[in-house]
């Protein structure tokens, strides 16, 4: 029988990584405000919790090996739950012992501009968190503040920081909504340019560097970016995704930005995407060398994902 893990969040990428953990021989317990998790492997646990209960957490933790914080609140909630559920999480951690290790993305690092990412060089683990938005500002906190935690000596942490998402089931710019338009032949619209380079993370492979963070100790004390294919633009992504579906090319609109503005009027998500228009509207790549040369992790091809993407279930 392998350790004992706690997966915070019941979403594809914490459902993914109790499978991995569970298919090891772990005992994996999934923590979800209703107790939903994957259920078809031995050694998973559903539990219902809700992450921002400190004293829940405690419980939780007691006797765990690792944490690993795969939470995604509502996405107009960022700024209001993410402090409570990162103060909470890391609290559990430090009173257990256990490893926390952190799903995050490319927010913190903000739009290109001084003191941050300068548009003309991939993101790498050493560019400055210099986000200028709410979301990006909040996620670049969590992270701080588990790495003072760390230096102090109080607990060990890790954070994984991902392009968006690409795969089954994800919520992201290539997400359901795309891939449902593709296998129909149907238009799609994209967010800012559709012609810019941008990374894409294969949920698979977010959910093997979470793992490795998790039990590699070279891995505790910095974040770590998401072994990732070479970036491609919403364009040519959408144009793989339509040649592995069979259905030709589909044609892809631009969102215009007042237009977007407008839809922020009425529609939440839409006006929390105005923060964030700038990550397709500029190039917006990431290196994740690092990791790759450090566990020898190399991404999935790029067409298995595709493949696996478009598939219909």
């Amino acid at each position: 029988m392998g350790e004992s893990s706690l997966v915070v969040g019941a979403g594809v990428i914490g459902s993914r990584v109790a499978g991995m953990l569970a298919e090891r021989g772990d005992r994996v317990g999934v923590v979800s405000r209703h107790g939903s998790a994957p259920g078809e492997l031995p050694g998973i646990t559903r539990v219902a919790a809700d992450a921002a209960d400190a004293g829940a957490m405690a419980r939780l933790a007691e006797g765990v090996a690792v944490i690993y914080n795969c939470v995604n609140p509502p996405y107009h909630r960022w700024p209001a739950d993410w402090p409570p559920i990162a103060a909470s999480v890391l609290a559990a951690a430090e009173r257990s012992g256990a490893v926390l290790v952190t799903l995050s993305n490319l927010y913190g690092y903000g739009p290109s501009g001084p003191g941050g990412y300068d548009g003309d060089h991939p993101m790498t683990e050493a560019t400055p968190l210099a986000a200028a938005g709410r979301k990006g500002r909040v996620r670049a906190r969590v992270w701080q503040d588990a790495l003072a935690a760390h230096r102090a000596g109080r607990v060990r942490v890790a954070e994984v920081r991902a392009g968006d998402f690409i795969g089954p089931g994800a919520q992201s710019a290539m997400g359901e909504r795309i891939v449902r338009h593709v296998r129909q032949g149907k238009k799609v619209s994209v967010l800012g340019r559709a012609d810019r380079p941008h990374t894409w993370s294969f949920t698979d492979d977010v959910a093997r560097m979470l793992v490795t963070a998790g039990t590699d100790p070279r891995a505790w004390g910095r974040a770590w970016h998401v072994p990732s294919n070479e970036p491609l633009s919403q364009r040519q992504v959408i144009d793989d995704f339509a040649r592995a579906a069979g259905v030709g090319q589909v044609r892809v609109g631009e969102i215009p930005s007042v237009v977007l503005r407008g839809m922020g009027l009425v529609w939440p998500l839409m006006r929390e995407l105005r923060e964030t228009e700038y990550q397709f509207r500029d190039d917006f790549v990431m290196d994740s060398s690092a990791a790759q040369a450090a566990f020898d992790l190399k991404p999935a091809p790029w067409e298995e994902i595709v493949a696996e993407t478009v598939r219909p279930r």
